[in-house]
C-alpha cells in the first residue's frame, strides 16, 4: 500500500485489569502504522481504567481513553465505542479487552480490503485457546460474496465470522448502522451484524492466524456453556437471516433441522431425572423472546414423545456398546433383555 488508510482500534472494557495490557501491547506492536486507539472505560473498579490512562500517557497522539457517563451493557457500550471514531477513519478495528492480534494482523486484512473495495468484512484464521477456528473457505479465496459466505453457514454449518476481535469492518459500514449492534441479539449481536452487513457487502478472508481469543476467562460465553448456547444461537440465525440467504425449499430443511436440535434439546432437559436450574430456562426463555416465539410447556409438551424414545435409544447404544466391547453378545437377546429392562424401570 502506497499511502495507508486511517484505521481506529476500538477497545471497550470493564475489569479487566488482569488481560488487557497485552490487549493494548498487541496493538502497539502492530506493523501497520496509521491508526488511533480508542479504549472505552465502562465504569471499571478494579485499576483498568489507570492502566488504560498510563498507555494514553505514553501516547498521547495515538491512544485516547474516554470514560461512560455511567455503567452500561456490554452491548451499549460496544456501540458508544464505535460511535467514537475518527471521522476520517476508513477501518475499524474491534480488539476485545481480553484478546490479542498479532502483530502483522491489520496490515494483512487492510491490504486484502484495499485489493478488494466492495469487501466490507475481513476475517482470518483464529486462535481460541491452542484450537485453530474459521475453516471453512478454499485456499486462496481472498473474497466470496457476501451471500456465498451466509450460505456456507446455513448449509453446511461453515462459520466463518468469528468474534469482533477476528474481524475489520469499514467504517462506512459502522457508521450506516446507528447502534451498530442491536441489543435484543445479546450475546450474538456481533454475529446478527455480519449477516445483515452481508446482504449488500461481500467477504474478505486472509489465510493466516492473525487473533487471538482467550476461552480460559470467566465470560459471558463461558458462563452459558451450560445452557447449550449454541442451539438457540444457530436457530435464531436461521430465524432471523435465513430467508435472505436461501431458496424457499432450502430455508424449509434448514429451519426444520435446527428447529428440531434446539427444541428436542429443550425437551430433553425439561425430561431429565436432575432438572436444570431456573437460570437454564430463563436464559432460553429471553431468547427465545429475542426473536418473537414464546417458550411455553404447552409448545414444547409436542417434543416430549421425541425426547423419550431418543433418551431411551442413548440409553440401549449405551449399554449395547459396554456389552459388546466385553462379550460377543448375541444383538437379539440383548434388544429384548433391554427393552424388558427399561420396561421394568418405567414401572
Amino acid at each position: 500500500m502506497e499511502a495507508q488508510p486511517f484505521v481506529s482500534f476500538v477497545t471497550p472494557f470493564y475489569n479487566t485489569r488482569e488481560f488487557l495490557p497485552e490487549c493494548i501491547e498487541s496493538v502497539l506492536r502492530q506493523s501497520y502504522q496509521n491508526w488511533e486507539y480508542v479504549l472505552v472505560d465502562n465504569c471499571s473498579t478494579d485499576g483498568s481504567r489507570e492502566i488504560a490512562a498510563g498507555y494514553a500517557n505514553r501516547y498521547p497522539n495515538r491512544i485516547r481513553v474516554i470514560q461512560t457517563k455511567s455503567f452500561l451493557s456490554q452491548v451499549q457500550n460496544y456501540n458508544f465505542a464505535l460511535s467514537c471514531i475518527s471521522p476520517s477513519s476508513k477501518y475499524c478495528k474491534v480488539v476485545q479487552a481480553d484478546d490479542w492480534l498479532f502483530p502483522e494482523c491489520v496490515i494483512r486484512m487492510v491490504e486484502l480490503a484495499e485489493a478488494h473495495p466492495s469487501v466490507g468484512i475481513v476475517a482470518a484464521y483464529q486462535f481460541e485457546g491452542d484450537e485453530v477456528l474459521l475453516n471453512g473457505l478454499p485456499y486462496p479465496s481472498p473474497e466470496v460474496s457476501g451471500r456465498d459466505a451466509c450460505r456456507l453457514y446455513f448449509l453446511k454449518n461453515k462459520y466463518l465470522f468469528g468474534s469482533p476481535t477476528s474481524s475489520l469492518i469499514r467504517s462506512e459500514a459502522v457508521r450506516s448502522r446507528q447502534p451498530f449492534y442491536d441489543e435484543r441479539h445479546a450475546p450474538f449481536e456481533d454475529a446478527h451484524v455480519c449477516f445483515d452487513l452481508l446482504r449488500t457487502w461481500n467477504f474478505g478472508f486472509v489465510h493466516q492466524v492473525l487473533t487471538c481469543s482467550r476461552c480460559d476467562n470467566n465470560g459471558l460465553l463461558s458462563q452459558m456453556r451450560p445452557f447449550a448456547f449454541w442451539l438457540f444461537a444457530r436457530f435464531s440465525f436461521v430465524v432471523e437471516h435465513g430467508r435472505h440467504y436461501l431458496s424457499a425449499a432450502e430455508y424449509a430443511r434448514c429451519y426444520k433441522q435446527v428447529e428440531r436440535e434446539y427444541f428436542l434439546y429443550l425437551a430433553t432437559s425439561a425430561c431429565a431425572v436432575h432438572p436444570q436450574a431456573p437460570e437454564f430456562w430463563e436464559f432460553h426463555r429471553q431468547a427465545l423472546t429475542s426473536i418473537d416465539y414464546v417458550l411455553d410447556w404447552k409448545k414444547l409438551a409436542r417434543w416430549f414423545p421425541r425426547a423419550v424414545i431418543e433418551k431411551a435409544w442413548g440409553a440401549f447404544w449405551t449399554r449395547w456398546d459396554k456389552v459388546s466391547s466385553a462379550t460377543s453378545a448375541d444383538p437379539r437377546r440383548f434388544i429384548s433383555n433391554h427393552l424388558f429392562a427399561t420396561v421394568k424401570e418405567e414401572k
